[in-house]
Parts: C-alpha cells; structure tokens; sequence
C-alpha cells in the first residue's frame, strides 16, 4: 500500500487541515504525532526507507522502543499538510535503545520531525503506559482563548478546570479528570517536555500558559474533540469576562456531583471546592 493511501495517513492529513481552519496554526504554530499500529506499519513497511541516519531524540523513552510515528516537520505550516504531505510530514522509527530515532518516510527536502519531539514523545510514553496502549495521539495547537486565558487566571490545575466545567454541561463529562496547566517555559526542549509528561499522568489535556495546549487521544476524532470542546469552554469564559465577569447563575458543586450519577464519570473533589463568592471568577475580584 502506498503511504498516502493508508487511512491513518487520511485521518492525520484531515485532522491537521482542520485545526488550521479554526485558527489554532499560525504560520508554522502547532504539531501532531501519531503512534503508528503494527498492523499499519506492515501495510506499507515496503514504502519506508532505510537509507537515513539514528539521530538523538533528546530526550529518554524506552517504553518506545521500535515504535513508529507519523510527526509533523519543524518550521512546516499546517496549512500546507493536505498540499504537500511528503513535505510537511514524516514517519519516524525509535530504535531499540529509546534514545534515538530515524526517518523512514518523509521530509523529502531535507527537513526532520517537529522541534517540540522530546515533548511529544515523553507524553507519548506516559499516555501509552496509563492507558494501557490505548491513546495514541498527541496534539499541540496555539488555541486562542486558552492562551487569553492564562494571562488572567491562576496558573493552577484547579481554577482552569473548575472555571472550564462551568462554562458548559458536558466540559466535565468529557474530560472528568480536570486540566493541567503549566506555567511559562521555554518551548521545545526535555524540561517542558518532562513537566508536561508529569501532567499527563493525570490528565489528557494540559495548558501551556501563554502558548497553547496538548491534548491525548486514542482516535483522530477523540483527539480533536478533547481540544475543540476545552477551546469553546476558554472562549465562552472569555466572553462571560467581558460581560463584567460576574456570574449570575452558574453549574454548582452538588450540580456537578449529580452529572456524576447521570452520566457515570467520577470527578475529583479538589475541583468541588466551595467559593466565597461563586458569581465572581478567581483573578477578575478587583
């Protein structure tokens, strides 16, 4: 099978055309990763060169090792992925060691994987252990009411969750475990990549303030609707802000507990916590 006729390929190539078209991928903003099946590595291992050199991920991930993964390129633009795939993507292959990878399909003027690797190979590894191999994606965009966002709330776990589940009824239905946030840090490299991968023990979402967010999946679809749904809570708390940022009316602690039975999810108590005063949103008390 030709590689740009797998599904997975179609799937990836469709994914990153419409995070594009919400607005999530300025210039050459955002990446994707996708664990590749075994199945579907077979289907085109006769289409993967062999020809290119181990280079050094920068980052240790032996639970990794001998895997494949279709990675967006460093400096390419979303909005040329369906245009030019061979050229904005490539296939990688971790080698036995998880310290080093190489490219076996892709990047065909001499480019190489995404500069933020390290970071989505490290969650990679965490998703793939906590979710017992289950999630298989990683995707970085640059949504744009998240990152407002994190200029006015606190940087902290519990006020980015609790502030998101109340701006709609199925935010803690679709992700019950909450949102991670961390603060400023250099992008790119094996510190935020370690801090990020901590997160995602705990959640499939985390917020980088002031840049964006990763979010973890099993499905395309699941994936992009994780970042989609957390995206349209940040923008209508945005707008719940510039309204005066008082709340009239908002979902209750003993509401969310109810959602629980409903809907069968369990949610952590920290997020539960009671306000001194529940209409006004933490950072906007002035």
């Amino acid at each position: 099978m030709k590689v740009l006729e797998a599904r997975f390929m179609r799937d990836f190539i469709n994914m990153a055309q419409e995070g594009y078209e919400q607005g999530w991928h300025e210039r050459n903003g955002g990446n994707l990763s996708y664990r590749i099946k075994p199945h579907e590595v077979e289907a085109i291992r006769d289409r993967l060169s062999d020809h290119h050199d181990w280079q050094p991920i920068g980052a240790s991930v032996p639970d990794l090792a001998g895997e494949f993964f279709l990675v967006t390129g460093t400096g390419q633009f979303f909005r040329n992925v369906p245009i030019d795939p061979e050229v904005t993507l490539g296939i990688i292959e971790i080698d036995e060691t998880g310290e080093n990878y190489r490219i076996r399909w892709g990047y065909v003027e001499g480019g190489r994987p995404t500069s933020e690797l390290p970071t989505h190979l490290l969650n990679h590894q965490v998703r793939k252990r906590v979710t017992n191999g289950k999630d298989r994606i990683i995707y970085h965009a640059h949504t744009t009411n998240i990152i407002a966002l994190s200029f006015v709330l606190p940087l902290k776990d519990e006020v980015f969750t609790r502030e998101l589940w109340e701006m709609a009824t199925e935010c803690p239905v679709v992700f019950p475990q909450g949102i991670g946030v961390v603060e400023w840090m250099v992008p790119g490299g094996r510190e935020i990549g370690i801090v990020t991968s901590e997160l995602m023990e705990k959640y499939s979402a985390v917020v980088w303030a002031m840049h964006g967010m990763f979010c973890s999946g099993s499905t395309f679809d699941e994936t992009f609707g994780l970042m989609h749904t957390i995206e349209k809570a940040a923008e209508i708390l945005c707008k719940v802000m510039m309204m005066g940022g008082r709340k009239r009316q908002t979902i209750t602690p003993n509401n969310f507990r109810d959602l629980e039975k409903g809907f069968k999810i369990t949610l952590d108590e920290r997020f539960l916590y009671e306000k001194e005063d529940n209409g006004v949103i933490p950072g906007m008390e002035d």
